[in-house]
C-alpha cells in the first residue's frame, strides 16, 4: 500500500520512517522545500546511526530511505491507500487540507489525523465521505514510542476503524481504541501530572526540583513533571492544557496554571529556548531537591491519586477499556505502572479517602472523585486487568 504523510516536521518524518520500515512506498508532503530537505538529511543520519550500531544492515537502511519520496504537490498522493496528516494543531487548517485531499485520492483511501487533542468529528465533517476519516495518534518520537491511539469519529465506519487498526498493528505498534473526546486517553489522563505539580509549587509546598525528585525517586516515573514540561516545551504543553480545559466546558479538573502561562509568555519554553523551569545555560547552577521523604510522599500521593481518579473516570465515561487505559499510560508516556493496576495495589478505598480529604480541604472540583470509584469502593470491587 502507498502511504502518504502530510507534514515533514519531526512527527511526520518519524511516521514516514515507521511506514517505510514496514515496507510501504511512502510519499512525504510539505509546502516548505527546506523542511523536506531537512527531513531527508535527518533520516539519512538516523539510518547511518542504526547501521553503525549494527541494528540494521546498509542494504536495509538504503531500502528504507529509497521508499520515501519527498513532494511539495499534494497530487503526488494519488493512488495512496492511507494518508496521515501531522501538521499544526489548527482545526480550520486541518479541515481545509482534508477537503483538498478528497479531490486527489480514491474513495477507498483512509484519511487520518495525528492530532493530539482536536475533534476527529469536526475534521471528518469537512469531507463528503466522512466515514473514511479517523484519528491515528502517534507519540514522539514515532519510530521509538510503541503506542498509537486509534480514534474513530461518530461518522467513522467500522470497516475504516478495523482496517486502520490492523494496518498500524502490522507496523509493530501497540494500538488502543479511544473515544473521540478531548485529549483522547493519554493527554486527558496525564493532565494532573502537570496540573497538580504546578499547584503544589504555587502553594509553596515544594520547588520544581523537589517535586521532580519525589515523582522520580519515590514514584518511579522516568521524568518529573517540570523536567518533562521543559522537554515538551511550555508553549506546547500549556496550549494542550488550555485546549482540553476549553473543550471540557471549563471543567475545573483541567484548569491551566498561571505559573506555566507566565513561563510561556516570558519565552522560558524549556530545553529548546535554553531556559524553562530549569536553566539549561552552560555553567548554570543545578538546583538540588529537598530529599525529605515525608514531604516527598505528600507530593507523590497528591499527584498519584488524581492520576488514578482520572484514569478511572476515563473508564466510567467509556473513553477506553480499563486494559487500554493502562496500556496507553505505560506504552505512551512510560508510566512505571498502569494507573488502574496502581489503584488496585494501593487500594481504591485509600484513593477515595485521599481525594475526599483534599476536596474537604479545598472545596475544588478538581478533587471530585469519579462516580465509578465511589461505586467500586462501596461494592468492594477492583479492576480486572
Amino acid at each position: 500500500m502507498k502511504v502518504g504523510i502530510i507534514g515533514a516536521g519531526s512527527m511526520g518524518s518519524g511516521i514516514a520512517q515507521v511506514a517505510s520500515q514496514s515496507g510501504h512506498e511512502v510519499v512525504l508532503f510539505d509546502t516548505n522545500e527546506e523542511q523536506l530537505l531537512k527531513a531527508k538529511v535527518q533520516l539519512a543520519k538516523i539510518m547511518a546511526r542504526l547501521v553503525e550500531k549494527e541494528k540494521i544492515d546498509r542494504a536495509t537502511a538504503d531500502g528504507i530511505e529509497s521508499r520515501i519520496v519527498y513532494i511539495s504537490d499534494m497530487k503526488g498522493f494519488a493512488g495512496a491507500g492511507l494518508i496521515i496528516e501531522a501538521i499544526i494543531e489548527n482545526l480550520e487548517i486541518k479541515k481545509s487540507v482534508f477537503k483538498q485531499l478528497e479531490g486527489i485520492v480514491d474513495d477507498n483511501c483512509i484519511l487520518a489525523s495525528n492530532t493530539s487533542s482536536l475533534s476527529i468529528a469536526s475534521i471528518a465533517a469537512a469531507c463528503e465521505k466522512s466515514d473514511r476519516v479517523i484519528g491515528i495518534h502517534f507519540f514522539n518520537p514515532a519510530p521509538l514510542m510503541p503506542l498509537v491511539e486509534i480514534i474513530p469519529a461518530v461518522q467513522t465506519s467500522e470497516a475504516t476503524t478495523n482496517s486502520a487498526r490492523a494496518l498500524i498493528d502490522s507496523w509493530k505498534k501497540v494500538t488502543v481504541l479511544a473515544k473521540d473526546t478531548p485529549g483522547f486517553i493519554v493527554n486527558r489522563v496525564a493532565r494532573p501530572f502537570y496540573g497538580e505539580a504546578l499547584k503544589i509549587y504555587e502553594e509553596g509546598i515544594a520547588d520544581f526540583a523537589t517535586i521532580d525528585w519525589a515523582m522520580t525517586t519515590l514514584g518511579g516515573f522516568r521524568m518529573g513533571p517540570f523536567t518533562l514540561m521543559d522537554y515538551i516545551g511550555n508553549d506546547i504543553n500549556y496550549t494542550v492544557t488550555e485546549t482540553v480545559f476549553a473543550a471540557f466546558y471549563y471543567d475545573g479538573r483541567y484548569r491551566p496554571s498561571f505559573t506555566q502561562k507566565r513561563h510561556s509568555e516570558a519565552g522560558w519554553l524549556g530545553r529548546k529556548s535554553g531556559r524553562g523551569y530549569y536553566n539549561y545555560a552552560e555553567g548554570a547552577e543545578v538546583i538540588q531537591p529537598n530529599e525529605d521523604k515525608v514531604v516527598g510522599e505528600v507530593i507523590l500521593n497528591r499527584i498519584l491519586v488524581l492520576l488514578i481518579n482520572e484514569a478511572i473516570d476515563a473508564v466510567f465515561l467509556n473513553i477506553a477499556s480499563a486494559k487500554d487505559v493502562d496500556l496507553a499510560m505505560t506504552k505512551g508516556v512510560n508510566y512505571p505502572k498502569g494507573l488502574l493496576a496502581w489503584g488496585n495495589e494501593i487500594g481504591l478505598e485509600y484513593v477515595l479517602n485521599q481525594l475526599d480529604t483534599l476536596y474537604d480541604a479545598y472545596r475544588d472540583e478538581k478533587y471530585r472523585a469519579s462516580v465509578l470509584l465511589r461505586r467500586m469502593v462501596a461494592q468492594k470491587e477492583t479492576f480486572d486487568l
